[in-house]
C-alpha cells in the first residue's frame, strides 16, 4: 500500500459528541481542524442521548463551593480538586454560552433557566429541556460546527495514535470501506466517551466501546480509576431489546418513588434523608440487593413510580419518557415503570491537567474519556456540564500548540498494513468475542465484586486477547480493532477492581471489610501505564 490518503491540520478532534464538538469549535479559532467521528457527527456519542440535565450554580441561594462539596463528597472523595474546581467554576458560562447560542432550556416565570432537584445535591442546580436535555445541547453545537471552517469526517475510525518521539503527531484511520489514511496534526484531542458497551446492559449507544481508553493507553498515557464504573440505577427492563435502557434521573428528581415488589418505599432502608434522591451508587446498590434478596419482579427489577404525580406535569417534563414507556406499552401516569442497574459512565480514563493535558506531549482529552473529574461516583448532571468546560478547555489548549514538523515512522504503517493482513487470516469471530466478553463483564465484574470472580474475568479476558480475529472484507477492519479496544479496556477495569481492595463509590468488593470510609481511605487513584499498574497509597485518618 502507498499511503497515498494522507492529509494534514492544525488539530485533530476524535470524537464527536458534546466534548468533541466544543473542542473543535474552540480549537478552530487558533487553525485548521478536523473532527472524526466513526458514526456520524453529533449522534454517536451519549450526550445526544442524556436526559436529565446540566449542573450549574446560577441561583443566589446556591454557590460553587457547594456544588464543589457534594461533587467530592459523591465522588467518595477520589476526585482530583483542581478538576473538580474547574467543572463548578465554568459550568455557569458554559451554559450561558449555550443559551446565548440558540439552546432552549425550560424557563422560570421570571425566565431564567429552571432547575430541578437531582441525587446527592443540597440545592436545585440541574439545567434541563424537559428530558431531551442532550439532545438540545447537541443540536445547538452542530449549528456552530456547520457554521465553522471544521473539516468533518464521518464513519472513520481511528485504528492508533501516530507519535514522533514522546509526542502524537496524528492518527491512522479506516473508513467505512475500509480505506486505510494517514491524518497529521500538531495536536490531537481524545472525546471518544466511554465503554458501557463492555457490559452486557447498558445505556450506552454502539459506539460507547472504550476506544480512547485504548488509544491513550497503547500511545502511553497514563490513566486512573478504571474499576470506577458508575451503574445507573434506573434502566428499562422490558422489552427484552430495550433493556438497558436510561431511565433518567429526571423521573427521581420530578418525585418519582421506587417501591419493591411487595410495595415497599425501600429507600427508607438505605438512605432515609435522601431517599430517591441519594447518589447513584447508593441507589444502584439498593435496588441490586431488594432484587438479590428476592423482593424484585418477577423480571429481575423494582418499581419506579409517578402516578401519584399531575398527568399534566408528567407530559410537561417527562415527554420522552412517557412516550417511550406508552411504546412499551405502559402510561406511566397510571401506572408504574419497572427499572433495573444499568452500565452507564466511566468515571476512570485518562489522567488530565485541569488545561486538558494528558501526559503525552500534544495529547489532549475531554469528556467521559478523562479521569478524575467525577472521582468514585458521578452525579447526574455532571457530565453535561463536564463536556462543555473540559471541551472548550481541550480545544483551547490544543489550538495553542506551536506548528510543528512532523516525521511519520513508516514502520508503524508497515506494522498496521501487516496486522491488518494477519486480520483476513484469523480464525474467531469479531461478534463471538464481543458477545463472551459483555457477558463476562456483566456476571464477573459488575455492581459486586469479589476476588475470585474478579480473578475468572482477568484469565477469560486473556484468553479471549490470544484470539486470532478474523474479518472477510476491508470493512470489517475497524471492528476488529474495536474489539481489540474492548479487550484492552476491561483487562484495565478488572485490573483496577483487584488493586482496589476497598469499596468506594460505585466499586464494591463484598469481600473486604474495611475500618475506614471514603474520606478517611488509605487509597487515593488506581494508575495505569503502558508497562506497570498500581494503586497510590494516601495518608489516612483512621
Amino acid at each position: 500500500m502507498g499511503w497515498e490518503n494522507r492529509s494534514d491540520c492544525h488539530v485533530l478532534v476524535i470524537g464527536s459528541g458534546g466534548a468533541g464538538i466544543r473542542a473543535a469549535v474552540e480549537a478552530e479559532k487558533y487553525g485548521t481542524v478536523t473532527i472524526i467521528s466513526k458514526t456520524i457527527t453529533g449522534k454517536g456519542g451519549c450526550t445526544v442521548m442524556a436526559e436529565g440535565g446540566y449542573n450549574a450554580v446560577l441561583s443566589d441561594t446556591d454557590a460553587a463551593s457547594v456544588h464543589f462539596e457534594d461533587t467530592v463528597k459523591g465522588g467518595a472523595y477520589l476526585n482530583d480538586e483542581a478538576l473538580v474546581e474547574a467543572l463548578v467554576s465554568e459550568a455557569p458560562a458554559r451554559i450561558r454560552e449555550l443559551f446565548n447560542w440558540g439552546a432552549v432550556f425550560d424557563l422560570t416565570s421570571e425566565n431564567t433557566i429552571a432547575q430541578r432537584p437531582f441525587g446527592g445535591q443540597r440545592h436545585p442546580r440541574t439545567c434541563y429541556a424537559g428530558d431531551h436535555t442532550g439532545h438540545e445541547m447537541v443540536m445547538t453545537l452542530l449549528e456552530r460546527l456547520r457554521g465553522s471552517n471544521v473539516e468533518i469526517r464521518d464513519e472513520t475510525t481511528v485504528l492508533e495514535l501516530l507519535k514522533d518521539g514522546d509526542r502524537v503527531i496524528g492518527a491512522v484511520t479506516a473508513d467505512r470501506n475500509g480505506e486505510l489514511g494517514v491524518i497529521t496534526a500538531d495536536a490531537v484531542i481524545l472525546a471518544t466517551g466511554g465503554a458501557g458497551q463492555l457490559y452486557d446492559v447498558t445505556t450506552n449507544s454502539t459506539a460507547g466501546t472504550g476506544d480512547g481508553y485504548a488509544l491513550g493507553f497503547n500511545a502511553g498515557a497514563k490513566l486512573i480509576d478504571m474499576e470506577q464504573v458508575q451503574f445507573h440505577p434506573t434502566g428499562a427492563v422490558y422489552p427484552a431489546d430495550s433493556r438497558g435502557r436510561l431511565i433518567t434521573e429526571a423521573v427521581r428528581g420530578e418525585g418519582g418513588i421506587l417501591k419493591n415488589a411487595a410495595g415497599e418505599r425501600f429507600m427508607e432502608r438505605y438512605d432515609p434523608a435522601r431517599m430517591e434522591l441519594s447518589t447513584r451508587d447508593v441507589v444502584a446498590r439498593a435496588i441490586a440487593t431488594e432484587v438479590l434478596e428476592g423482593r424484585g419482579t418477577a423480571l429481575g427489577g423494582v418499581y419506579l413510580d409517578v402516578t401519584h404525580l399531575p398527568a399534566e406535569q408528567i407530559e410537561r417534563r417527562l415527554p420522552v419518557m412517557l412516550q417511550q414507556f406508552l411504546q412499551f406499552g405502559t402510561d406511566i401516569r397510571t401506572q408504574p415503570m419497572e427499572v433495573a442497574p444499568t452500565a452507564h459512565h466511566f468515571m476512570g480514563g485518562l489522567a488530565i491537567t485541569k488545561n486538558a493535558e494528558t501526559t503525552v506531549p500534544h495529547l489532549f482529552a475531554a469528556g467521559e474519556v478523562t479521569g478524575g473529574v467525577h472521582g468514585a461516583n458521578r452525579l447526574g448532571g455532571n457530565a453535561l456540564a463536564d463536556t462543555q468546560v473540559f471541551g472548550k478547555r481541550a480545544g483551547m489548549s490544543a489550538g495553542k500548540c506551536a506548528v510543528s514538523a512532523k516525521s511519520v515512522n513508516q514502520k508503524a504503517l508497515d506494522a498496521v498494513e501487516e496486522k491488518v493482513s494477519r486480520l483476513f487470516d484469523g480464525d474467531t469471530m469479531v461478534s463471538s468475542v464481543r458477545s463472551t466478553l459483555k457477558k463476562l463483564m456483566w456476571n464477573n465484574v459488575g455492581i459486586y465484586r469479589n476476588e475470585l470472580d474478579l480473578k475468572v474475568a482477568e484469565r477469560e479476558v486473556k484468553k479471549l486477547q490470544e484470539k486470532r480475529l478474523k474479518i472477510t472484507s476491508p470493512q470489517e477492519i475497524a471492528g476488529a480493532y474495536i474489539t481489540e479496544n474492548m479487550l484492552t479496556v476491561a483487562g484495565l477495569v478488572i485490573s483496577g477492581a483487584l488493586l482496589r481492595r476497598e469499596s468506594r463509590g460505585a466499586h464494591t468488593r463484598s469481600d473486604i471489610r474495611q475500618k475506614w470510609t471514603a474520606e478517611t481511605s488509605p487509597f487515593g487513584h488506581t494508575w495505569f501505564c503502558q508497562d506497570k499498574a498500581g494503586i497510590d497509597i494516601v495518608e489516612a485518618n483512621l
